[in-house]
């Protein structure tokens, strides 16, 4: 195996192997490396030029029934304060977002019992009646068929639900027995057949991962074929059973982005907040490997805080909807620019 035969298969649509994905983390020498970088860049810019998409983050609760031992707003971290946004303070972001360039709207949050069907598909569409220009995300966990079905008919655009890790039994180490990591793919096949623009994703460098886990990770999206896949490194909160692991690491996770960029060459692909809370270049890094999207936070100053999935987590500066222009900035310095642009999957 060569890294010019597995770039072939790449670029001739054909499938990899769990052998090829391997050779792709553990085997590259330096200057195959910075090939695999300079050929996801080339890839992202041949499908999206230099634009980068800006969704506006809105974390709706950290209320959550789950108890995944790496999450910070776990069902048994008794230390967190717990919130649940209003549907006029998630209007309010919506309201505050629009004049700032934002025409995708992420409501991100845990398994929140109160956000029933009929509240939430109230709320989808009072979002695109003042908003009809705009994309709707929905980051709410795992739902049945019937629910998905009514929430993309209020309106509903796309919906993000990581898997985590496609490994079975390293799901099983990670979250307590009452989930299941087949009813997590299904829910993602799910997502797909009722016409979603869906994203998967995993956790780079979590605890117990090996590299025969993350090839288990992109045969799992090589077959899934998604439309968007967010990923960022393992990072600890220390009120969760993993709060004395050591994080993932940036190289690891930027290496990943550039692997998804050219198996899945026209996916939206975050550079995630948790690899810019892990690493201060972290989100230049993403985007010179094929990233093409930044998720700026529009949720109120005073509970973003709160929603504290990891530790140390960056949720101002650049991270911030009010630092559009320090993020402008950025990505100018890379030869990239901002986008105003629903920026749907090509």
């Amino acid at each position: 195996m060569t890294f010019s035969s597995v770039v072939e298969k790449f670029s001739r649509n054909l499938p990899l192997t769990g052998e090829d994905f391997l050779f792709l983390l553990t085997g590259l020498t330096g200057a195959e490396e910075a090939r695999l970088y300079a050929l996801a860049r080339e890839t992202a810019l041949a499908q999206f030029g230099n634009r980068i998409f800006i969704r506006g983050l809105i974390e709706i609760s950290n209320i959550c029934k789950n108890d995944c031992y790496y999450c910070g707003i776990r069902k048994s971290n008794s230390n967190l304060t717990r919130y649940r946004l209003t549907r006029e303070q998630i209007l309010s972001c919506c309201e505050a977002g629009y004049p700032l360039g934002f025409r995708t709207f992420v409501l991100q949050g845990g398994e929140d019992g109160a956000f029933t069907d009929d509240w939430l598909c109230s709320l989808l569409k009072e979002i695109k009646s003042r908003f009809s220009d705009c994309a709707v995300t929905l980051s709410l966990g795992e739902r049945s068929r019937e629910s998905y079905q009514k929430l993309k008919q209020a309106g509903a655009d796309r919906y993000l639900l990581r898997e985590e890790t496609a490994d079975f039994a390293h799901y099983q180490k990670l979250h307590p027995r009452c989930m299941s990591p087949r009813r997590r793919q299904d829910c993602l096949f799910t997502l797909k057949e009722l016409g979603y623009q869906t994203g998967g994703g995993f956790m780079v460098g979590s605890p117990g991962q090996g590299p025969e886990h993350l090839v288990r990770d992109f045969l799992f999206l090589q077959t899934l074929q998604p439309q968007m896949v967010g990923i960022g490194p393992f990072l600890p909160h220390k009120d969760t059973p993993f709060g004395d692991c050591p994080p993932g690491t940036a190289a690891q996770t930027v290496r990943c982005v550039a692997i998804l960029r050219l198996l899945l060459p026209k996916a939206n692909l975050p550079a995630t907040t948790a690899l810019a809370s892990l690493d201060p270049n972290g989100r230049q890094k993403a985007v010179l490997a094929g990233a093409n999207v930044v998720m700026p936070n529009l949720s109120p100053g005073e509970v973003r805080d709160h929603y504290s999935l990891y530790d140390h987590k960056a949720h101002s500066g650049a991270e911030a909807a009010e630092g559009l222009r320090l993020l402008q900035k950025q990505m100018e310095e890379i030869g990239y620019t901002l986008c105003v642009d629903r920026g749907d999957s090509r």
